[in-house]
């Protein structure tokens, strides 16, 4: 397995020129492994993947791959809506060292439960690293099976996990049930990171790891321990700043969180712009109520 626990799906950094902010992701990359992050995503939805240049994308991937030196797994995102494109992307990332791969299901495409096979079976074939599917049907407008993910988890040999993120806890039940056992499911959704872990869940990829990486840690950690009750406090303790995080569409809400408690990560890359004024307050309120100290502005320039 991958990883057992709390997965951060990484923001980027941008320096004051809009340029990836490499000494700043060497300041979260510490921050995440002092506070027990157990592996970390870069470049995923959350890392404003889709706006990068693959230069920046794979200077990042590799970046992230130095500094971590094997500490924690890094998983890289490198999943798209283009086979050959992520193929290529795909065998970069494992010569720079990345621990394993994320792939997204192919977006705006809609691809067939035939050709989602066949996609993710070349990326598979393409490579040696272990593969993370991605399913978040509400970003791609394609829905990844259960069928489907049980068919690749057992007969194609480097498919060991998904992400899932489709919000149906029935279809990630049914998921659970028809895997083999060793294939983790990890939860793509923050909100329900322990209904996931009751049905079989092996962690979380997390946008709110971001923010509260130790807490997300525990929730699952703890779960795991067999502490239900710390793990659940957890889980509904953190649920408003969760519903916050993702006010408007991710990672805007929680970049902005971050600019607030002072990390200064910089701007988002259109067409991602800055968040509400009204949701801005709801923000601030729900991290104050956590207890952080708003340290930082909401202003995207540093």
């Amino acid at each position: 397995m991958i990883f057992k626990g709390s997965a951060v799906a990484l923001i980027t950094p941008f320096d004051e020129n809009g340029k990836v902010n490499f000494e700043k992701i060497s300041e979260l990359v510490e921050y995440h492994i002092e506070n027990g992050t157990d592996a970390i995503v870069a470049c995923g939805t959350t890392g404003e993947a889709s706006t990068l240049s693959d230069e920046e994308q794979l200077e990042t991937i590799k970046y992230i791959v130095k500094k971590v030196n094997k500490r924690i797994p890094v998983i890289a995102g490198t999943g798209g809506n283009n086979t050959k494109h992520s193929i290529e992307l795909s065998k970069k990332a494992e010569e720079y060292g990345a621990d394993a791969l994320l792939i997204i299901s192919p977006y705006y495409n809609k691809a067939n439960k035939s050709g989602l096979r066949k996609h993710f079976v070349a990326i598979a074939e393409s490579v040696n690293l272990p593969i993370i599917l991605y399913n978040v049907p509400s970003r791609t407008g394609v829905n990844i099976p259960p069928s489907l993910v049980a068919d690749l988890a057992r007969n194609v040999k480097n498919i060991v996990a998904i992400k899932e993120a489709c919000g149906d806890l029935a279809q990630v039940t049914e998921i659970c049930r028809l895997v083999p056992e060793g294939f983790a499911v990890y939860s793509g959704n923050d909100d329900s990171i322990l209904p996931l872990l009751s049905v079989g869940g092996a962690g979380v990829i997390s946008v709110l790891a971001n923010v509260c990486p130790k807490e997300t840690h525990d929730l699952v950690t703890k779960f795991l321990e067999g502490d239900i009750e710390v793990s659940r406090k957890l889980q509904l303790g953190m649920k408003a700043l969760i519903d916050a995080l993702f006010i408007e569409v991710n990672p805007v809400p929680v970049k902005t969180a971050m600019n607030l408690l002072g990390f200064e990560v910089g701007e988002l890359r259109l067409p991602l712009a800055e968040m509400q004024e009204n949701n801005i307050e709801v923000l601030k309120q729900e991290l104050i109520n956590w207890g952080f100290e708003l340290k930082g502005s909401t202003s995207l320039e540093f």
